[in-house]
């Protein structure tokens, strides 16, 4: 049982936790609590720490994840703590080897609909965000390449395992990946305030994607210019735009009525 914080291995879990660099060179994320555990694919798992009291609490499930070939680490209540992203730690966290899709894979098919990130800064708003995709059928994400990183453990928490199963990738140049998306024929709408039409009076059964933009900011120009066509929102007060996980929700549920029955 490892008792010190100072421990090599906990000095690691600690920096893949803070270091989005080191996570990038190591191919790998964190994934914290029982749910989590349950929703990664076995085979991707590479490692697995538990905390004393849940080694005595889960017998049943430490025998699940014996079964699985991998060493488990067990370590000291205080020292669980220190390496956990939460306040009140669940006792079990795992070391995942990602998996990278390639812009291909994602946004190909007979009838694609995709979502396309632009500048997402929060966490929880992207992890939302996937959530919402899987529910919604979406069938991939694009993020530019300074969205926050997908494999924040908050952004990973607040996926609640769809992480594992909506396809996304980031790219360098997201006006460039229009454009060439575009010439594969599919339609962009983009939430703005400047839209002549209701998003639920826009057809989106054809192949479509929506761009959502940064949360304070929206769209940079540069990726509103390359919309086909602006959508608005209609909202009563004085409110004047959605939070972009809400916003996001909105049009991906529409689309995904629309598709119901193609």
């Amino acid at each position: 049982m490892i008792t010190s914080t100072s421990n090599t291995k906990v000095k690691r879990l600690v920096n893949l936790r803070k270091k989005s660099k080191l996570r990038d060179m190591e191919k790998v994320f964190l994934t914290e609590g029982i749910r989590m555990f349950r929703e990664v694919p076995k085979d991707r798992v590479s490692e697995i720490y538990v905390s004393r009291s849940f080694l005595e609490k889960e017998g049943a499930l430490l025998k699940e994840m014996a079964a699985l070939g991998i060493r488990i680490e067990i370590l000291a209540d205080p020292v669980f703590g220190y390496v956990s992203d939460t306040k009140t730690p669940q006792g079990i966290l795992c070391v995942v080897r990602r998996i990278e899709k390639k812009l291909g894979e994602i946004s190909g098919g007979k009838n694609p609909l995709l979502l396309i990130l632009d500048n997402i800064q929060d966490p929880g708003n992207l992890g939302t965000i996937i959530r919402t995709a899987e529910a919604a059928g979406i069938t991939g994400v694009i993020m530019s390449a300074d969205c926050v990183d997908i494999y924040n453990p908050k952004t990973i928490r607040s996926t609640m395992g769809s992480v594992f199963r909506v396809p996304f990738v980031y790219v360098r140049e997201l006006a460039k990946t229009i454009r060439g998306l575009q010439e594969e024929g599919i339609f962009f709408y983009a939430a703005h305030l400047a839209g002549s039409s209701a998003y639920d009076e826009v057809s989106y059964r054809g192949k479509s994607a929506f761009l959502i933009g940064n949360e304070g900011n929206g769209l940079r120009e540069e990726i509103a210019q390359c919309a086909d066509m602006y959508i608005r929102i209609p909202m009563h007060g004085q409110v004047e735009s959605l939070n972009a996980a809400a916003a996001s929700a909105v049009l991906m549920f529409e689309a995904a009525r629309q598709r119901r029955n193609i």
